[in-house]
């Protein structure tokens, strides 16, 4: 994209924010800027479409923590957990190409015997995909190499007992979700989770390609920005077995960063991509027809994918969470004014949400990470001047 000129504000340069505004929607790069001036923002891009009209797309900032290299238009950022509801679009999609099967009611053990052991056969694919299988992670030691070997890790998750009863209540699975979700693509189809995207929906032939990957080519390497950690752990709540097994071990993640990481497919965590392909990839809950991609029925979209599975409680996290089928629903507000749009957040503060009532989707990331594990000022600030503008 070629950087246009915000109409009517003059910007702080010292910021280096490059993008496009559309008429009325000044106020929003204020909050970006605000965000450097305030929030101690390193380098950060944010995005909003109406359908297929982009609004906003600002970037600004740098890549590294030297502040050497200019945070680009195709900077590429991971956004971690903000990648679980793009994973489950493929999942939607490819349960639409098998009729065969009953959808998000197809029990676990019809696509993956192996999944059928200490009773968790009879889960359904929506119970999975709405976290909760009892999966959140490993009590025992696992070697932590094994979260690169996809096809491997998920062989060890068939075969694990569930940490908690089947009683309809969630907890967050951090990142045994996307193994779960890409060995559920691979049964369906024959094709990883990674794969179906980019061939079928972010890269298909004779469509304008959308600049988002699980699993990125080696030769993409060189638009990642650098992350900087967060400097205090995030509020986990009260701990207890199930936060323990998905966060607080020494096996509960692989090393991130290294071109390994950045090559295998972990469809809950490493999705890369810059602000405007993850708010592109977010209007797939607002319409069924994404960017000339059919992706699904609008009833397989509104009335499967979208509606509440879970909501109370989460045995992981410390809030209480809505959960469609991979995506969260705004019922606390953490994504905008309505409480019928939809959202995820991601480690260290990337977000984004669909709101079908207005047909808006907006994404916030960043390489300066908090430790908020829901609600990042910076985030909530972009999305509450985007809703003001309208």
């Amino acid at each position: 994209m070629t950087p246009e000129p915000f109409p009517g504000h003059l910007l702080p340069m010292t910021h280096s924010i490059s993008g496009h505004v559309a008429d009325g929607f000044g106020a929003v790069a204020d909050a970006f800027a605000h965000n450097f001036d305030t929030m101690d923002e390193l380098g950060a891009g944010f995005a909003v479409f109406r359908g297929d009209e982009c609004l906003v797309d600002l970037h600004g900032g740098f890549q590294d923590r030297q502040k050497t290299r200019p945070w680009q238009a195709d900077t590429l950022i991971p956004v971690y957990s903000t990648t679980k509801p793009i994973s489950a679009l493929v999942v939607m999609k490819v349960l639409d190409d098998r009729t065969d099967f009953p959808g998000f009611e197809t029990p676990m053990a019809e696509i993956w015997p192996e999944f059928d052991t200490h009773g968790k056969g009879h889960l359904t694919i929506a119970q999975i995909l709405s976290h909760q299988a009892g999966l959140s992670g490993f009590c025992d030691p696992i070697d932590p190499a094994l979260w690169l070997d996809p096809p491997a890790l998920s062989a060890e998750l068939a075969a694990l007992a569930p940490l908690w009863p089947h009683d309809g209540s969630s907890g967050y699975h951090p990142l045994t979700w996307g193994y779960l979700a890409g060995e559920i693509v691979r049964r369906l189809c024959g094709r990883s989770l990674g794969t179906v995207l980019r061939e079928d929906i972010t890269h298909p032939d004779g469509q304008a390609p959308i600049d988002f990957w699980i699993g990125l080519p080696p030769e993409h390497h060189a638009r990642c920005a650098d992350i900087q950690r967060p400097r205090a752990l995030p509020d986990l709540g009260e701990l207890n077995e199930w936060n323990r097994a998905a966060f607080m071990t020494k096996w509960a993640s692989p090393d991130r960063g290294g071109p390994e990481w950045r090559q295998a497919e972990i469809p809950s965590a490493n999705g890369h991509g810059t602000a405007r392909s993850v708010a592109q990839l977010y209007q797939g809950f607002n319409t069924p027809d994404l960017f000339g991609r059919c992706l699904t029925s609008s009833e397989t979209l509104h009335g499967e994918l979208t509606r509440r599975r879970t909501f109370g409680p989460d045995r992981v996290l410390p809030f209480r969470i809505e959960f469609a089928a991979g995506v969260m629903r705004n019922s606390e507000g953490f994504y905008g004014p309505n409480p019928n749009a939809l959202g995820h957040s991601g480690w260290g503060g990337s977000a984004a949400l669909a709101d079908p009532d207005t047909n808006l989707s907006m994404a916030y990331v960043m390489n300066r990470q908090s430790n908020k594990l829901q609600g990042d000022p910076r985030a909530r600030a972009l999305f509450e001047a985007a809703y003001a503008s309208l």
